[in-house]
């Protein structure tokens, strides 16, 4: 469906499809939600929303055909907007809004049905469907949605997000508030989601030795200190770690690099030269691959 940001909007008209939404039990949401007056055109969240809205998981990227009438170029408020018809890099930062129990139920642009506590957007040209990855830039909480909706047409808006997606990232209560967004090629996603499930069966195996120095752990010290990300008998699991810590794309992080000694392929990063440094970057590691990690306080020579 489109959302109406002011009277006398026309809608356009479009084919529809079918899909599945999935559905969540219906508890009350322990935090307190604004009541009437607070939304335009009476919108908002539900009544009667999942218990925790945290706990549902985001859009899972897959390969899915575009839908024929939903991306032919189209006019909305007298501006004219022709969607991408294929996967090319694209990453926009802007205003988030969201939509919510106005339209929960309706039709969306692909003729699917929407639910607010689902994890969907809409967006003026990508291709639908298609998945994005939209990270809130005040405090960096992340999801990943599908875009299934034409929309929003007001001028400095990037994408309308649902009820649950945008409360996952903190801004159901405000209303809008300033995103990235970032198109996933789901052939690529799932590609590195491989190697990722590959080197976290590996970790698991016996040929992986980790140091007991934990990071809580390491002493203050002027030496430099170097993250340990792993250690291998088989050199390949080192290759293959190394390869999505490289794909991760970290920024302002220092060289990742393969070290053999004692029988073993280590993985470290470094030099650090604070705690706080490597803590940063080891969290932030640790939240997309689930590893243990650690600190050294020296290279492995």
């Amino acid at each position: 469906m489109f959302r109406v940001y002011f009277l006398g909007f026309l809608l356009l008209s479009l084919l529809t499809g079918c899909a599945s939404v999935p559905s969540f039990k219906n508890d009350s949401l322990p935090v307190p939600l604004k009541k009437g007056g607070g939304y335009y055109l009476d919108d908002g969240p539900g009544d009667n929303p999942p218990g925790d809205i945290d706990a549902i998981p985001d859009a899972a990227p897959k390969v899915e055909p575009f839908h024929g009438r939903a991306n032919q170029p189209y006019i909305a408020l007298d501006a004219k907007y022709v969607p991408m018809t294929s996967f090319y890099p694209y990453k926009e930062q802007g205003v988030a809004s969201w939509y919510g129990k106005r339209y929960h139920g309706k039709k969306t642009s692909i003729g699917e049905v929407y639910d607010m506590y689902g994890m969907t957007g809409a967006h003026t040209t990508l291709p639908i469907p298609c998945y994005v990855r939209v990270t809130n830039t005040e405090n960096n909480k992340s999801v990943i949605v599908r875009i299934n909706d034409r929309g929003p047409f007001k001028k400095n808006r990037v994408i309308d997000l649902s009820f649950a997606a945008a409360y996952k990232l903190r801004l159901s209560d405000k209303g809008s508030g300033p995103v990235e967004v970032e198109l996933i090629d789901p052939r690529q996603f799932n590609a590195l989601k491989k190697t990722s499930d590959l080197v976290n069966e590996k970790i698991k195996e016996k040929d992986v030795v980790a140091p007991q120095t934990k990071l809580a752990d390491v002493p203050i010290s002027d030496e430099p200190l170097y993250i340990q990300a792993g250690a291998f008998k088989n050199e390949k699991n080192a290759d293959l770690l190394l390869k999505q810590l490289s794909d991760m794309g970290l920024e302002n992080t220092p060289p990742f690099k393969k070290q053999f000694s004692e029988d073993l392929f280590h993985v470290v990063i470094g030099p650090f030269t604070s705690k706080d440094e490597a803590n940063n970057i080891a969290n932030l590691i640790k939240a997309k691959i689930k590893i243990s990690i650690f600190v050294v306080t020296k290279e492995k020579n």
